[in-house]
């Protein structure tokens, strides 16, 4: 049987309390707990709502407040334009798919490290994770900029097609800035009894 995810809850004065440990703890910790790859959920203790997002986007704001941004002013915007919008769903599937790719990636680097090295300290793999990063950073820059490019063209098709596919579902009802489907044929139907 899985283990039950460890319990925090929110209380109306903003603090987090550690159902665990029976102990507060501050943002700080809860950063600490999903760095160790802990397993929890915080929910508030007044109304039991899950506000576990909710909490992990309150430490990337500091996280990107605190030190070197990870996201641009350009992606966060870009993001925000992609919430209401048909794509949304896609945009986070996408996003999730290639972070995990990306996570994939670094753990296999990670494992091939450790079998040219053998057991080394978690300091000596950042640090070549680091040199790596410093030599293939050209690289991977123009690797990644090839990459987005397709993954926009690849998008932007998709939105095409799903505009073409609504038009053809919705050929009989009027839809802003497309002609109807007759007015469109109209032309050519009086053409050809003129």
């Amino acid at each position: 049987m899985p283990e039950q995810p460890r319990l925090i809850k929110k209380y109306p004065n903003r603090r987090l309390y550690d159902t665990k440990t029976s102990a507060y703890i501050t943002l700080s910790d809860v950063k600490d707990l999903v760095l160790a790859r802990e397993n929890f959920n915080v929910v508030d203790a007044k109304s039991g709502e899950d506000i576990t997002r909710s909490i992990l986007l309150q430490i990337i704001l500091e996280e990107e407040a605190a030190g070197i941004p990870l996201f641009t002013t350009d992606l966060l915007a870009q993001m925000i334009r992609f919430y209401g919008h048909a794509m949304q769903g896609m945009l986070g599937k996408y996003l999730e798919t290639n972070i995990k790719s990306f996570v994939d990636f670094q753990k296999k680097l990670q494992e091939q490290s450790q079998q040219f090295y053998g057991e080394s300290s978690s300091q000596m793999q950042s640090d070549m994770w680091s040199q790596f990063m410093n030599f293939q950073g050209p690289a991977m820059q123009t690797m990644m900029a090839t990459y987005m490019e397709q993954s926009r063209k690849m998008l932007h098709q998709m939105q095409d097609q799903l505009k073409n596919q609504t038009r053809s579902l919705f050929t009989s009802i009027p839809l802003p800035g497309f002609p109807p489907v007759e007015q469109a044929k109209a032309p050519k139907d009086t053409e050809k009894q003129g």
